[in-house]
């Protein structure tokens, strides 16, 4: 019994992190760049850093895009050989974000994303039956934001942040027969991010950013049972006659501080980096509390606690664009992002890998108005699975590519 409801736990996990990363997906044209951040052409800037909100050329800006990306986990067990292979649909996460101008030295803003979201849904018999059979992940950011220009080459900018969470995840409960829905709607958490934005040189941007933890409250989370002896499990859990019990968590989203700098080689020509460090290693354990089940691991048996151990990541980027005309721009990038935990660690609900990532793309301006096109490939690193409390072993294999459509409106 405590094997199963420790799997189950860890839901919590993807409900923040849609597998243990931030997925780099709130802007096109970042995309193209290597997901870099010290661009402040219009507002797309505002969910990276509000302070360069006051760098936008125009007085109004409005931006918005979408995302397809595929992925696909292997996993197969080197004792059997068994293969195993997802079949996830087409995550379509989606970005909006406006900026205005009052006054010359003040910016106010509101960035819309859904920076974790994805589906991952493995064959209902395979040997993680019990951990996974399908996971559905949505999560969305809504950001009110201010900017004051400091002076003519520098901006502080903040954000209030509030978080929205959904989670949806189907898994096997063997020991019955049967299976479990595990469900919370309407997880919530707030936050706040700020930066400064720096443009000494009409050359070089340089902006430094700093996003806050986020602990997202399940209040009304519900864990539902399907199984042959449904009044028999009912009464042994204390679930009530649909065979349902309440949990109630909290999940930490952790830190994220992000340094990025874009130099103007060439009137035509520029280069961009990044640097982000995630602080993954607040995300030591989770506590789940159940109304009735008495399925913990504590003094109180309706109390479950589940370690992660997850530990501090680098994410290091590259990108570049180039002005082939006044009108049609190329960009091209890469990334590395380190998974935040070892081997010993590794949960097939939440997949995480040490990724190389290229990007590419192209912009089109007609005077007011851009269109922009990007792409992505990403390249995870094979990795072996030793996960002893979950009796998890085998070597997990993953692809992904992204492509996104960005459109943005600066009138005046």
């Amino acid at each position: 019994m405590k094997k199963i409801l420790v799997s189950t736990a860890l839901l919590a996990g993807v409900l923040s992190y849609a597998g243990g990363f931030r997925v780099s997906l709130q802007g096109v044209k970042q995309l193209a760049m290597a997901h870099t951040s010290a661009h402040a052409e219009d507002a797309s800037v505002a969910f990276f850093n509000p302070a360069g909100m006051s760098f936008i050329p125009s007085k109004l800006s409005i931006v918005a895009g979408g995302f397809g990306a595929s992925n696909k986990i292997t996993f197969q067990n080197l004792n059997t050989l068994q293969s195993t292979e997802t079949d996830n649909p087409i995550g379509t996460p989606i970005y909006a974000a406006i900026a205005y101008k009052p006054i010359d030295k003040l910016s106010i803003g509101f960035s819309f994303t859904t920076p974790f979201g994805s589906t991952i849904q493995y064959p209902n018999d395979w040997e993680g039956r019990e951990i996974v059979q399908k996971l559905e992940l949505k999560s969305f950011y809504f950001q009110p934001m201010v900017s004051v220009k400091m002076a003519d080459w520098l901006a502080f900018g903040a954000s209030y942040i509030y978080a929205k969470g959904q989670v949806n995840w189907d898994k096997a409960v063997t020991q019955f027969g049967g299976t479990v829905n595990i469900k919370d709607e309407k997880a919530s958490g707030h936050g706040y991010g700020f930066g400064f934005y720096f443009r000494p040189d009409p050359k070089f941007d340089m902006s430094i950013a700093y996003r806050s933890p986020v602990d997202m409250k399940a209040k009304k989370g519900t864990a539902t049972f399907t199984v042959p002896a449904q009044t028999t499990v009912n009464g042994l859990l204390g679930l009530n006659a649909a065979g349902q019990d309440a949990f109630t968590a909290t999940l930490p989203l952790v830190e994220e501080y992000t340094i990025g700098m874009t130099y103007k080689v060439t009137p035509k020509w520029l280069l961009s980096a990044d640097f982000n460090y995630h602080g993954w290693s607040r995300y030591g354990k989770l506590t789940l509390d159940f109304a009735n089940a008495p399925i913990g691991n504590q003094s109180d048996p309706t109390v479950l606690v589940s370690p992660k151990n997850f530990r501090n990541t680098k994410t290091f980027r590259l990108g570049t664009q180039y002005a082939f005309t006044n009108m049609i721009y190329g960009r091209l990038g890469a990334y590395y992002d380190e998974s935040p935990y070892s081997d010993e660690n590794f949960i097939p609900e939440t997949p995480s890998f040490n990724t190389y990532v290229v990007t590419g793309g192209v912009g089109f301006k007609l005077k007011h108005f851009g269109v922009d096109v990007a792409g992505g490939y990403a390249m995870p690193q094979a990795r072996d699975a030793k996960n002893a409390p979950l009796g998890f072993y085998g070597q997990a294999k993953a692809k992904a590519a992204y492509f996104g459509l960005g459109l943005s409106y600066n009138p005046f």
